[in-house]
């Protein structure tokens, strides 16, 4: 079992091979949380920072969780009290931390390619938590792992992204990895949301909800990111979800053994109806929580098999 670079930035560009061995190595994972069991020995004597420059509790417990499931000892950097927030540029960051010796860093940033410059600056590897609107890897990987979990398979599957997908970093990576992997790709919403490069990515568009569910195995939602939003690129909440939220009758057109997902943190009402997202059999937006700690423990173990043992 291989990963071919010393850290995770982004999906694009990785071969099938190679998410198939980070899947794989997460269902592992996901098995044995379900078990009680965890690998303390792991990680024993690696430190794991997270460095986050926007909030989050659902990616920055999940690593947390991950590291200390797998034996690590595991540091959350607030950025609201440190040095950054004092003016310290992003190169510092870097020294600070290289002089920290730390083994695995998790960096969310709000500028595209910040983690991709830390990692040209630090001895530790580096994972991309989601930065800007480029790329959110392990959002990916767990969504995959949760799709094949239920279908047995990714290759031939039709997924459909709806809502946002201009500001979605979400969007990005998982439109890399399901063309990767052999499923057939849409993303939904209207033409102010869709950015130019789709087609391009090997998606098809779709401007219409119904059309674009029909047939579908797989419904992932998007959260409106409205603030990353300029201008009025949508109308109201109301009518946004008038013709683009997620309710029964829209979801009636998609298969009827079809899947429904959301990265979260959800807009109920917005981007999906309540009674859909809690609904008992087609939502598994709980079960995406969980697979995020065992494929961000696939991650770092993956990530930590290249490193140095003496740091």
């Amino acid at each position: 079992m291989t990963y071919p670079r010393k850290h995770l930035l982004a999906i694009e560009g990785l071969e099938p091979p190679h998410l198939a061995d980070l899947l794989d190595l997460a269902e592992s994972y996901a098995l044995l949380n379900r078990s009680g069991k965890t690998q303390r020995d792991l990680l024993k004597g690696r430190t794991l920072i997270n460095l986050f420059f926007e909030d989050s509790t659902r990616t920055r417990t999940s690593f947390e969780l991950a590291g200390k499931r797998l034996g690590a000892d595991v540091i959350n950097m607030s950025v609201s009290t440190s040095s950054v927030n004092k003016g310290e540029t992003l190169l510092d960051t870097a020294s600070t931390l290289n002089a920290m010796h730390c083994d695995l860093l998790v960096v969310r940033h709000g500028q595209s390619g910040a983690p991709s410059l830390l990692s040209q600056k630090v001895d530790a590897a580096v994972i991309n938590a989601g930065d800007g609107t480029h790329e959110h890897p392990t959002q990916a990987l767990l969504d995959a792992l949760t799709i094949r979990r239920h279908k047995g398979r990714l290759e031939g599957l039709v997924v459909a992204i709806c809502g946002d997908i201009a500001h979605s970093r979400v969007a990005r990576s998982n439109m890399h990895l399901l063309t990767t992997m052999g499923s057939r790709v849409r993303v939904v919403g209207p033409p102010t949301l869709i950015p130019a490069e789709s087609a391009r990515l090997g998606v098809e568009v779709f401007h219409d909800m119904k059309a674009g569910l029909a047939g579908a195995d797989v419904v992932m939602m998007l959260r409106l990111q409205r603030e990353r939003m300029s201008g009025g690129m949508v109308p109201s909440a109301r009518e946004f979800f008038r013709f683009y939220g997620l309710d029964a009758e829209k979801l009636a057109h998609a298969k009827p053994d079809s899947i429904v997902m959301h990265p979260g943190p959800m807009n109920r009402g917005v981007e999906i109806d309540s009674a859909i997202a809690d609904h008992l059999t087609r939502s598994v937006i709980g079960e995406q929580v969980e697979m995020g700690v065992a494929c961000r423990m696939a991650v770092l173990d993956m990530l930590s098999r290249q490193l140095p043992r003496n740091r």
